[in-house]
């Protein structure tokens, strides 16, 4: 129903805004009937100045995924917000934090840019009142505030933004990725209720829609976890089942440990190339 518009690409990353994007304008629009033309044009270039903070936003988690080699199919704005369609999430906690916290990096930078500019050019504006220096200071202080908005609702343990990736990554440590997904996922799924009833008691309709994609995504990357891990399992029963022991161990080890690299396999006698603990194929002798 609603097709999405292709940008261009940025740093090869195919860069869209879905279709329904374009109801965010449309609401600012009409909720400014009674403004002056100006504020009108004020309101819509703020709107597409933040969107464009979440399309970089976007873009840091693709350029940190893209050190640890995960490549981004494409980055779609939302008028909810931003996503950036990594090929896998990487599964080492250290890496899957360092992806999670570039995006809100991103905006940290963004502000203290503004910030900067707004204090080396205060003089300026309180002087230029006439040429629209006190216009320009609004804008670039409700960008400010915008960026620094999106940092700390994006570092919300709210699974799968930000923060809850943050939250799943330091849990995995402790226990395995199924149960952390689990666990992080459920405390997303709290924080969406509470984003659910603040949305209906202020009224919000913004919160409300962000509730149920934090749910949706939440369960559907939930699901993901799940079959991978049900995959693994019946990949190391099987192992077990046409293996001798001591090698079914050593495959055990390598599987727990996330292995990746080769290993020797006394059953057969080749040496065997893992990654992150699934061996993928035999060398030739």
């Amino acid at each position: 129903m609603f097709s999405s518009l292709k940008l261009g690409k940025v740093f090869g990353i195919d860069l869209y805004v879905h279709g329904t994007f374009w109801l965010l304008p449309l609401l600012v629009l009409f909720s400014g009937l009674d403004s002056s033309v100006g504020e009108l044009v004020f309101e819509l270039l703020f709107v597409f100045a933040v969107f464009g903070c979440v399309a970089l936003h976007e873009l840091g988690h693709a350029l940190a995924a893209a050190a640890y080699g995960i490549r981004t199919r494409d980055i779609t704005l939302y008028p909810v917000g931003g996503v950036a369609s990594l090929e896998r999430m990487p599964e080492r906690p250290g890496r899957e934090i360092a992806v999670a916290l570039a995006g809100p990096a991103v905006n940290v930078i963004i502000a203290l840019g503004l910030f900067i500019a707004l204090v080396v050019g205060d003089s300026a504006f309180e002087l230029s009142s006439v040429s629209g220096g006190d216009v320009i200071g609004a804008f670039l202080g409700r960008l400010l505030i915008a960026n620094v908005f999106l940092t700390a609702f994006n570092l919300l343990p709210a699974f799968p933004m930000d923060g809850g990736r943050v939250l799943r990554a330091l849990l995995s440590t402790q226990m395995p990725r199924v149960r952390a997904t689990e666990t992080a996922v459920g405390v997303g799924t709290v924080m969406a209720v509470l984003f659910g009833v603040a949305g209906l008691l202020l009224p919000k309709l913004s919160l409300l829609a962000v509730a149920v994609v934090v749910w949706m995504l939440g369960q559907t990357e939930l699901a993901h976890v799940r079959a991978e891990g049900r995959r693994r399992r019946i990949e190391r029963q099987e192992r077990d089942f046409f293996s001798e022991p001591a090698q079914a161990s050593a495959d055990d080890d390598r599987a727990d440990r996330r292995f990746t690299g080769l290993a020797w396999n006394t059953t057969y006698g080749v040496w065997v190339q893992w990654v992150n603990g699934v061996p993928v194929r035999a060398l030739p002798r």
